[in-house]
């Protein structure tokens, strides 16, 4: 069994559409708000990933009614992180980030004492 070149298009016009459907502006930054003279827009960061193949040989002996065997697939997906927003006043713009550097160094720098007390009591 082969697929037309037309199932081909087919397939990747399904996977095309998809991604076009999920990373919308719209479904990735979201709306931009207004409110007491600021406009917000949030802010995210995207990954995206694709994969596709394609086999064929032979089918098991438990299945003896076509010898020959055969598939396709393709798939993708779509992570996205929140990472802040924008500010936007006449006077002004700023980026306002979901979590402060501050809070992810202090994060880290527990997490290395810890480490190294945990590794020097082994000792």
């Amino acid at each position: 069994m082969t697929t037309s070149p037309s199932e081909d298009k087919n397939m990747g016009g399904i996977v095309a559409g998809s991604l076009t459907q999920n990373a919308s502006i719209k479904n990735i930054f979201g709306e931009p708000i207004e409110t007491q003279g600021k406009t917000i827009i949030p802010v995210a960061q995207i990954a995206l990933g694709l994969g596709g193949g394609y086999g064929q040989g032979q089918r098991k002996a438990a299945e003896p009614e076509n010898a020959e065997g055969e598939g396709s697939g393709a798939g993708a997906g779509l992570y996205t992180i929140p990472k802040g927003v924008f500010e936007i006043t006449d006077k002004k713009t700023r980026f306002i980030p979901v979590v402060s550097p501050q809070t992810f160094l202090l994060g880290t720098a527990l997490g290395l004492v810890m480490g190294w007390l945990l590794a020097k009591r082994r000792k």
